[in-house]
């Protein structure tokens, strides 16, 4: 009756790849695919998966490196400006376009954790339930660190004021954020063992950077950012009051978004009258 579905919402930086290998040359399966399948935690033998590339994202939705209709050529730092409600009302217009009428939950990790709790306050009598995983529910970005990240791409050789498509890019700056972002996500420790020489292990992670660094758009980081700006889902948990039930997930060694943020989490979630569970996984993988 189209009331089986759940709804996977996914990270900044990763694509809407969840579950599975699209062929047998994929290098990996989707991020989830330890929770997404038959028998799995999110049981497809029951329920109805759907992920979606965020929009602004670089894999497949409308983003800067899609082509203006107007100029014929990339949008690039001429995208127009757009929020996260935006986001989620695309993703609802998906979703009733495939026949979905409610949701049994939303799950979706960092940026996809704030999408999912976004949705609880939007569209609370669409969802019985939310899993934000690794994320608080407001936005730490302010514009400051907008211009900031503008600032750290055009460090980039081919950056040429921002219109760098058909230069070949802005690789070197875009490998140089990843193998950050990995260190800040605890891949170093993930290595030890397998790579204890520290050359090694600083090789294999530029290694595991640069196809990210050549796929995913500069531009992307900017329009993803800003989107979430000016976005206060805390003062609207009272929305999801009676209706909504929140799962809340952080891991034991994220540096990001640590078990310590928790409490103060939970606490406006009961105060709201939130029915809310809040669970530490605990791993080394931050």
């Amino acid at each position: 009756d189209g009331r089986n579905a759940v709804l996977i919402t996914h990270g900044y930086t990763s694509s809407h790849h969840a579950a599975g290998r699209y062929s047998p040359s994929d290098p990996a399966p989707g991020t989830w695919d330890g929770l997404i399948g038959p028998g799995k935690a999110i049981d497809t033998n029951r329920y109805f998966a759907v992920a979606s590339n965020n929009l602004g994202s670089s894999y497949g939705s409308t983003a800067p490196a899609s082509i203006n209709p107007a100029t014929g050529k990339a949008y690039g730092p001429d995208f127009p400006h757009f929020s996260i409600l935006d986001t989620i009302a695309a993703q609802k217009l998906l979703l009733e376009d495939l026949g979905v009428k409610h949701l049994v939950a939303i799950a979706g990790s960092s940026y996809g954790g704030r999408l999912a709790f976004l949705w609880g306050v939007t569209y609370p009598e669409f969802v019985d339930g939310i899993v934000p995983v690794v994320i608080a529910p407001n936005s730490p970005y302010n514009p400051k660190t907008i211009d900031d990240l503008i600032a750290r791409l055009a460090t980039d050789p081919n950056w040429n004021g921002g219109w760098y498509y058909d230069k070949g890019g802005i690789p070197t700056v875009m490998t140089d954020i990843r193998i950050q972002t990995l260190k800040n996500y605890g891949i170093e420790a993930a290595l030890k063992d397998k790579f204890p020489d520290p050359a090694a292990r600083e090789a294999e992670i530029r290694r595991q950077a640069e196809p990210w660094a050549k796929t995913f758009d500069g531009h992307s980081l900017v329009v993803l950012r800003r989107a979430a700006l000016g976005v206060d889902i805390e003062k609207d948990f009272h929305k999801m009051g009676g209706k909504v039930k929140v799962l809340y997930v952080l891991s034991s060694t994220d540096k990001l978004y640590p078990p310590s943020i928790a409490p103060a989490v939970m606490k406006k979630l009961k105060a709201a009258g939130v029915d809310a569970q809040f669970f530490e996984l605990k791993s080394d993988l931050g």
